[in-house]
């Protein structure tokens, strides 16, 4: 995304993106829309619009104002959410010690958002709220799929959610003033990153995850986000970017937060 953001602003990267997941999908979409019946089509519908599109945009236009590292620390908040949603709209059940390690992972959050200033309103970072809104967008697609759509492959449920989305991110795309980005010097480095992020961190990254929700629970399949900040951290360190160790007190709790929201009694359902 950062890179993409180069040459593209966060509308149209976001757009790219949503754009190649589609047309990678587009052949697996045809082939399996003889297997769609209208009472699933609701819950694609909703897959495909909360679970990609929305945190997409969401993840673009944060990125513009906020670090890579942060983004990746809050996107880890996303087990979290997963068992509030869960447990307020998919009567999902949670022990005392999940129900802590909720109220762990958001003081964790507080102080990412924050950046470890004196907590005030002004001091909020509220572009870092998008990242977490995208979050509770990932929470509510996860139920989603695993109350309505587990019967379907994982791969079924990915190409036909994107089968709804693609044609309306094209259409933003397009409506976009997008020529003076593709007059820029080096577009084609942007460009291509964002069609990368399209092809392995959206279509293929949500087959995976829409294949793990069929075997387990919501909020265990959710916990693959544990591995997000390391890899964030990582990365804001090679691209010159500020991680105190502020930021890794609080990625801690969020971590513990995560780890807490995640266990669950022998026999418990999430």
């Amino acid at each position: 995304m950062k890179i993409g953001l180069k040459s593209f602003n966060s509308e149209q990267a976001a757009a790219i993106r949503i754009v190649s997941a589609w047309l990678v999908l587009l052949p697996l979409s045809l082939q399996n829309l003889r297997q769609l019946r209208w009472r699933e089509t609701k819950y694609l519908i909703i897959a495909g619009f909360i679970g990609s599109f929305i945190p997409a945009f969401l993840f673009t236009k944060a990125q513009t104002y906020i670090d890579s590292a942060l983004a990746g620390m809050l996107n880890s908040l996303t087990p979290v959410f997963t068992l509030v949603v869960g447990m307020l709209f998919f009567r999902a059940r949670a022990t005392g010690l999940q129900i802590a390690g909720v109220f762990i992972g958001l003081i964790g959050a507080i102080g990412l958002i924050s950046a470890g200033q004196e907590l005030s309103f002004q001091n909020i970072n509220f572009y870092a709220l998008l990242v977490i809104f995208a979050t509770v967008c990932y929470a509510i697609n996860i139920n989603v799929v695993k109350t309505y759509l587990t019967h379907l492959p994982g791969i079924t449920i990915t190409s036909l959610s994107f089968f709804f989305i693609g044609p309306v991110a094209l259409i933003i795309f397009l409506l976009t003033d997008f020529q003076p980005a593709f007059k820029a010097e080096e577009w084609l480095i942007p460009f291509g990153a964002l069609v990368v992020l399209g092809i392995i961190g959206t279509a293929f990254a949500m087959i995976l995850m829409n294949s793990l929700i069929r075997y387990t629970s919501a909020v265990l399949a959710s916990s693959v986000t544990y591995i997000i900040p390391v890899f964030a951290i990582l990365w804001g360190f090679l691209d010159h970017e500020e991680v105190t160790l502020m930021h890794g007190g609080f990625i801690m709790l969020v971590l513990m937060g995560v780890y807490l929201s995640t266990r669950r009694k022998r026999g418990l359902k999430n």
